[in-house]
């Protein structure tokens, strides 16, 4: 394998950090760009991210910045490829095409001028289905960077574990599991943090990963939310109870917010909050088969050997901690 210099956007998420680690454990150089303030309400210091990522290189700056990814990321410096795990916080419109379209941009720009040839992309799956902002900002960015004349490899994850970790507690305090309908109207190829990362850290070198858009879940079959609340049960030791919510209640959630927020603009974001939470509640985090309209989980390659089954085992034996989900949370 050989060696790569290369610059990483979004370090400092979960995925991104995994990712660092992975990157690292195949000898490459990584030069790590993050903001002074990190974490989810800016509460990692300098000497946090510099931890977190120990063995990188940190620096510090702004990545929707053209100025600071020049002067405070690449500054000069030679570099191979640009990895970005680099994601809006939340989804909302304005920071959705300020973060996940604009701020790559202008990523990539800078990685041109700087010589780089090659980047990895951590995408979407629900890119395939563009209904919402978000979406559309990651879609808008994809076409780029194809358009680019970089080598590139646009990956898109399933769900993540820690997405499917909000109810633990809630079990764990002997409260069911909530469903959206009964529980089976999608489904999703959970993936680990760690499977993630060393798939997006050997598109640097596998050329059969090179110029794709590669959709990736984790091992075992597709899972409805409806069994990933069995599973959770198993593990710690219950018996399976579930709480059905109706799907037609986020619809008139969605109504009024998105009313309200025609006087309101705070109210209109959380309207778009709301439709997002409404899409992953019923949409599945599959290939989409552009024939039929149907999600397709035979289609949906898999990697790795963590199952969300043990990761859940792992937590509920204190052997694995919480992760942190941040402005992602739904329940």
């Amino acid at each position: 394998m050989t060696a790569q210099r290369l610059l990483m956007l979004g370090a400092t998420g979960t995925i991104g950090q995994a990712t660092v680690r992975s990157l690292l454990r195949r000898g490459h150089e990584v030069v790590c760009l993050v903001r002074p303030r990190a974490g989810v309400g800016g509460r990692m210091a300098r000497s946090d991210s510099e931890r977190l990522l120990a063995g990188a290189t940190v620096r510090f700056g702004d990545v929707g910045s053209p100025a600071s990814l020049a002067t405070d990321g690449f500054r000069g410096e030679r570099f191979d490829a640009l990895v970005s795990c680099l994601a809006s916080r939340n989804g909302a419109p304005h920071d959705a095409w300020a973060i996940d379209h604009q701020a790559h941009l202008h990523a990539l720009a800078a990685a041109q001028q700087a010589g780089v040839t090659q980047m990895v992309l951590l995408s979407a799956i629900c890119v395939q289905k563009p209904l919402l902002a978000f979406q559309q900002a990651k879609l808008a960015f994809e076409q780029a960077l194809i358009s680019s004349g970089l080598s590139y490899s646009i990956v898109r994850p399933t769900a993540f574990f820690k997405s499917l970790s909000g109810q633990i507690e809630r079990v764990r305090r002997g409260k069911p599991f909530l469903v959206f309908g009964d529980g089976r109207l999608n489904a999703c190829k959970p993936i680990s943090d760690t499977d993630l990362a060393d798939y997006l850290a050997d598109c640097l070198q596998d050329p059969a990963r090179r110029n794709r858009i590669l959709p990736i879940g984790g091992p075992g079959p597709a899972l409805t939310p409806r069994q990933q609340g069995e599973l959770l049960f198993a593990a710690l030791g219950r018996e399976p109870r579930f709480k059905q919510v109706p799907v037609a209640l986020l619809d008139t959630i969605i109504a009024v917010l998105a009313g309200l927020g025609r006087v309101l603009p705070s109210l209109a974001v959380k309207a778009e909050l709301a439709r997002i939470g409404r899409y992953y509640a019923t949409e599945s985090m599959l290939v989409l088969d552009p024939a039929s309209g149907r999600y397709d989980a035979a289609a949906t390659p898999s990697t790795g050997r963590q199952t969300l089954g043990g990761f859940y085992a792992e937590l509920a034996q204190g052997s694995a901690a919480l992760p942190e989900r941040g402005d992602h949370a739904v329940f």
